[in-house]
């Protein structure tokens, strides 16, 4: 028997890549061209270069992580424009100040977001809006002392939350060149149990009285935890016992 010819392969016209005619050598340094090698790399162990540093030589950073408490971030920005002026003691006026209206009613509040009431002193009115967020309500006598109420968030230790709130809400609402514990002990109020940490704030200059604040977190009573914040300035005995009314008479 006779082997039958090999016929040539006919040129190809269609577009397609003339690679198969190519050396071996010349067909690698074309795959090379785009900067790419196949098949990629495999990593070698310790080797912590994401993907794309592999193949293309960029690599990609990590996203930033987030860090910070949720709440200290909304407390800041909330209060910016009131500390951001310059003027000592600026972010109590402004508290003091925004509350309330004279068409609010006055007796009581009804706080349905943090699930409990208060009745209020005679002459106090209840705030339209709470003037800080995350706050669902407020009252006050108009000028001088103020209460807002929040829903609050579980914790395992109640004192170490309520004294890392009263530090945050000092710094952002007293600006005291001098910050003095007055009080740090647990509460009762309305059956539920919790904390209380009161501070007072003296500013050199003459034009700032002194100022107090008072932090309440109370859980219990199979509710959500509540936050109260209680301001009063100038600071005195009349004021704080009209604040203590407030907080006590919560249910």
């Amino acid at each position: 028997m006779h082997e039958r010819p090999r016929r040539a392969r006919p040129p190809d016209d269609s577009g397609r890549s003339d690679e198969w005619q190519r050396p071996p050598e010349e067909s690698a340094q074309a795959g090379n061209r785009s900067g790419m090698s196949w098949p990629p790399r495999i990593p070698e162990p310790g080797d912590d270069l994401p993907p794309s540093a592999r193949w293309y030589g960029m690599p990609v950073p990590p996203p930033p992580r987030r860090t910070g408490n949720r709440m200290r971030r909304v407390l800041l920005a909330s209060l910016a424009l009131a500390v951001c002026g310059g003027i000592v003691a600026g972010a109590v006026v402004l508290v003091l100040r925004v509350l309330p209206s004279p068409s609010s009613p006055a007796g009581s509040v009804i706080d349905t977001a943090a699930g409990v009431s208060y009745s209020l002193p005679d002459g106090w009115l209840a705030g339209t809006v709470p003037p800080v967020t995350a706050f669902t309500s407020a009252a006050g006598n108009g000028g001088t002392a103020t209460v807002m109420v929040r829903p609050g968030e579980p914790v395992a230790d109640v004192r170490k939350a309520t004294v890392e709130l009263s530090e945050l809400y000092a710094r952002l609402l007293l600006h005291g060149d001098e910050v003095e514990v007055l009080d740090d002990q647990p509460i009762t109020v309305g059956g539920r149990t919790g904390h209380s940490r009161s501070l007072r704030a003296v500013y050199r200059d003459v034009v700032n009285r002194p100022a107090y604040l008072n932090v309440v977190f109370l859980t219990g009573s199979g509710g959500r935890p509540v936050v109260v914040v209680a301001v009063a300035q100038p600071d005195d005995l009349r004021l704080r016992a009209a604040l203590d009314v407030v907080i006590l008479g919560i249910r």
